[in-house]
């Protein structure tokens, strides 16, 4: 089965055809720095990540280029309000926001431009623009000429005709066409410039991306990605600009996920019903948001709440708890036979689920039926060596959905620990030392490790 994709400008699924065999170019809008990031922001970052961990379990190599906005007028408010540069005020959220990916377990970029480091590229396509009469200047700004751009519009579906001013674009009266849109910002006193034909300012805020992407992708890339409040104006821009360049197609996909919602409302920081990313680490594991993006299909809103945490936290502890260890010796062949079909069905399900257009919801709904295969087996007294395929299988599905088998960071760092404080429990357990062998079992308890006995000896887990 062929790999189909939801394209945002074709309104359909397609065949995934990239432009070079094997190889897939992708460029994902990042954040803009100027504020603790939202678990939003974090809920992009994981779609795509996973996006980009199936094309690589698909065979694909990768380039992935993920931008940051480091120069903006909520970044220069927001630094003159605090009272620091603004480059200052960037990097720090831009260091934030790098911790908060590695803590969520999301694949590094190929690489992370920022709009700062691209202002020789930025003035060049805007003077290509000017060449070609898709660019205007005045005052010191410049504008893209949107009446020019025959097809302006078709990312979006709007018509220029019933179009308004929107989100980022102001009326100028000086502006051709209301929907002309900045390419460059003559600067204010006080605010970052940077020198330009047209005086010193600073690039617009759509720009960057198409520079960016093709400074480091090339001219036409296979997948550009980003939140679905992107698609207009800022992908819109992207395209009528880069193309009025080029004279190519853009992306071959365009790929949008659906919005973070809490109270059924959209999150972002303008309206103020948002959740830090730093807030969520705090109470709870980076894996349990990457579960709640995972159970939703990519391209619908995500509700927050704290049911669907809890959902989240339980559907991962299930996926765990059936890779823990064997403790029978063997399995009839009836039982070992079932298990074999179920090993078949999820590695052809989880395959055909995600080839179509990511479906994540339901190839984890095949996770489930093998994790409660492997479970059954191993009531059965299903030996290590017949539970190993089966767990070796979820085990690199979970990878590919960047999922950790144990519990993060902490997990990982004190598994040899909590083996040993095990045995050392088990030994007490053989001397009849019963108040310090539950003691111990209390006191891991108290630390979120469950230790469970049976007549095969003692196994833990987190809870």
């Amino acid at each position: 089965m062929a790999l189909r994709i939801y394209n945002t400008l074709t309104r359909q699924k397609e065949t995934f055809e990239p432009l070079t065999p094997g190889q897939v170019s992708m460029y994902v809008c990042g954040p803009t720095v100027y504020d603790n990031a939202h678990v939003g922001h974090a809920m992009s970052s994981l779609v795509f990540d996973i996006i980009r961990r199936y094309l690589e379990f698909r065979g694909y190599q990768v380039r992935h280029a993920m931008n940051y906005t480091d120069v903006d007028d909520k970044i220069i408010q927001r630094a003159n309000k605090v009272g620091i540069p603004p480059v200052q005020l960037a990097e720090k959220y831009i260091n934030q926001y790098m911790g908060h990916l590695q803590d969520l377990n999301v694949t590094p970029a190929t690489v992370y431009p920022r709009a700062t480091q691209e202002i020789p590229q930025i003035v060049q396509m805007i003077t290509s623009l000017g060449e070609n009469g898709y660019a205007y200047a005045v005052e010191g700004d410049v504008y893209f000429r949107v009446t020019n751009d025959e097809d302006y519009g078709k990312l979006s579906g709007r018509h220029l005709e019933d179009m308004q001013a929107g989100a980022r674009i102001s009326v100028d009266e000086r502006k051709e066409h209301p929907m002309d849109f900045a390419l460059w910002k003559a600067s204010k006193p006080g605010e970052p410039a940077w020198d330009s034909p047209w005086g010193p300012g600073r690039p617009g805020w759509h720009i960057e991306c198409s520079v960016m992407s093709m400074h480091h992708l090339g001219e036409q890339i296979d997948i550009h990605g980003g939140g679905n409040d992107l698609i207009f104006p800022h992908h819109e821009n992207e395209i009528a600009q880069t193309e009025s360049v080029t004279g190519k197609p853009f992306a071959r996909y365009w790929v949008h996920n659906g919005m973070m919602q809490l109270a059924g409302e959209k999150m972002s920081k303008s309206l103020g019903n948002l959740v830090t990313i730093e807030e969520f680490l705090s109470k709870h594991e980076g894996d349990v948001l990457r579960m709640m993006v995972l159970n939703s299909s990519y391209r619908n809103p995500l509700t927050f709440s704290e049911d669907v945490i809890v959902q989240a936290e339980r559907a991962l502890e299930r996926l765990r708890l059936a890779l823990r260890p064997a403790t029978g010796a063997g399995l009839a062949a009836e039982a070992a036979q079932s298990l074999a079909q179920q090993i078949d069905a999820t590695r052809q399900g989880f395959t055909e689920a995600m080839d179509d257009d990511f479906n994540t919801a339901g190839a984890m709904g095949y996770l489930f039926d093998l994790a409660r295969a492997i479970n059954q087996a191993r009531d059965l007294g299903a030996s290590a060596e017949a539970l190993t395929p089966a767990q070796d299988l979820l085990r690199q599905f979970m990878g590919v959905f960047g999922l950790r088998t144990e519990r993060a960071v902490e997990g990982g760092q004190a598994a040899p620990f909590i083996d040993l404080l095990v045995q050392m429990r088990r030994e007490l357990r053989q001397q009849k030392l019963w108040a310090l062998s539950d003691q111990l079992r209390d006191r891991l308890a108290e630390l979120g490790v469950l230790v469970e006995d049976s007549k095969d000896g003692s196994t833990w887990r987190w809870k």
